[in-house]
């Protein structure tokens, strides 16, 4: 069925933004509980709170139709899916729309998991970035939507990235006014896709025995795994199901006691080198203004290196009587020519006793961009906890904001072709 513009005429559709309550909140926390780590945890989370708002916000827009808004596959099944890929998905009548969240404060691109995209039951016709601020006071509190995609733009002119298997399109490639969305309800907006793989009965239990380590926070980004396989083990409902079950049973250190705003903690960390030089940074000790080798404040380097690009850390810091920033300088050696990288931190005490931490990467000098296909990862002994690739115009790159009490041990790793480098860190 498709509506007509004039069933949405008194209805925003452009400016969407959906204030979440400390209700609501403890509510879905609660409810994303049950996952292997705090990783899973927290992005289920993120999703729920994203659903739950958004699924009441389509329903009340459809009162007035005869379709309804569902959450897709259904509640039962949600946190098979939770557990191991970022979004939901809503269902309308025969439409399908996938929701993303996140936390970046100023979004650059639509991100979809391409098991939204590729496998052909979870395929969408609609795809929405969800930028989600829960950081604030109770009061402040809110979601936003910012425009939308159909499948056929992602298919057809996304950009496909295979480090961490996603379709992305830049944000002003989006449709704002949602009013075309409903007046497009019931129409096709996917483009044919081949169907999955099969699996047999012994392939299956080989891939559910390595990835129910619930030590792989990712496992759909076990490269070692193509795609297809990946794809045919999730799309059945019983072996995702397993999966599920087995990754919860052998759960380790899961953060059952956090409260309801934390972001992702990395605790418990283990050493990621064996190597009597490791070197770890303190960064407990940069709020007594104390830097080691190679590490200083931000306000210390020559503006001829940075440029302005310290002005959002500064603007960070200054935001909070016990934020503090650290900048340390990279060289990339003949590979670019001598052109070196800023590897930035800035730090936030909260009132949780944790300590909140933006890292970005920049380039130095009188370079605009950094160079394409740089990839700066946070890291757990070994396992990768996020990754961010830059593009051929990137001006920068950022990991999402993330917490650790004191004790906390990660790192963080940048590569470029055989460049690798990788600076560890305690709090």
């Amino acid at each position: 069925m498709m509506l007509s513009l004039s069933d949405f005429v008194n209805i925003d559709t452009k400016h969407i933004w959906l204030q979440v309550e400390t209700a609501e909140q403890e509510k879905v926390w609660q409810l994303s509980q049950h996952h292997s780590n705090a990783i899973a945890i927290y992005n289920a989370y993120l999703n729920r709170i994203c659903l739950s708002r958004l699924l009441t916000w389509f329903q009340m827009s459809l009162q007035e139709s005869t379709l309804r808004a569902e959450v897709f596959p259904n509640e039962e099944n949600l946190p098979t899916i939770l557990e191991i890929v970022n979004g939901t998905a809503i269902k309308v009548g025969e439409s399908k729309i996938v929701l993303v969240p996140t936390e970046t404060i100023d979004i650059e691109e639509l991100c979809i998991p391409q098991e939204w995209v590729d496998i052909n039951s979870w395929a969408a016709d609609y795809y929405i970035p969800v930028q989600v601020n829960l950081d604030g006071d109770d009061d402040d509190c809110w979601i936003r939507v910012c425009g939308f995609a159909t499948h056929r733009q992602l298919k057809n002119q996304g950009k496909y990235n295979s480090s961490d298997r996603t379709y992305s399109l830049p944000i002003e490639q989006l449709t704002e006014n949602f009013t075309l969305l409903f007046a497009t309800l019931g129409l096709r907006w996917r483009e044919e896709i081949p169907p999955e793989a099969t699996l047999s009965a012994a392939e299956a239990q080989n891939l559910l025995q390595t990835l129910s380590d619930a030590s792989i926070y990712s496992p759909r980004v076990h490269l070692d795994i193509p795609f297809a396989q990946w794809a045919a083990l999730i799309s059945n409902e019983q072996w995702r199901q397993k999966l599920y079950n087995q990754r919860l049973s052998k759960e380790k250190n899961t953060v059952s006691t956090a409260k309801k705003y934390l972001s992702p903690s990395i605790e418990s960390m283990n050493s990621v080198s064996g190597d009597s030089s490791f070197i770890q940074v303190n960064l407990n000790q940069w709020f007594q203004k104390l830097f080691a080798a190679g590490w200083q404040p931000i306000d210390e380097v020559l503006n001829s290196q940075l440029g302005n690009l310290a002005f959002e850390f500064r603007s960070f810091s200054a935001t909070s009587k016990t934020g503090v920033n650290g900048v340390k300088l990279i060289d990339l050696g003949v590979q670019l020519g001598g052109q070196s990288l800023a590897l930035m931190l800035a730090l936030s005490q909260e009132e949780d006793k944790k300590t909140a931490i933006i890292v970005q990467v920049h380039p130095t000098g009188n370079k605009k961009y950094l160079p394409p296909n740089l990839k700066i990862m946070l890291l757990e002994s070994g396992n990768i906890l996020q990754q961010i690739e830059s593009r051929s115009l990137d001006c920068y790159i950022q990991l999402n904001r993330f917490k650790g009490l004191s004790g906390t041990r990660f790192s963080i790793q940048l590569t470029l072709d055989d460049f690798r480098m990788t600076e560890n860190f305690s709090i």
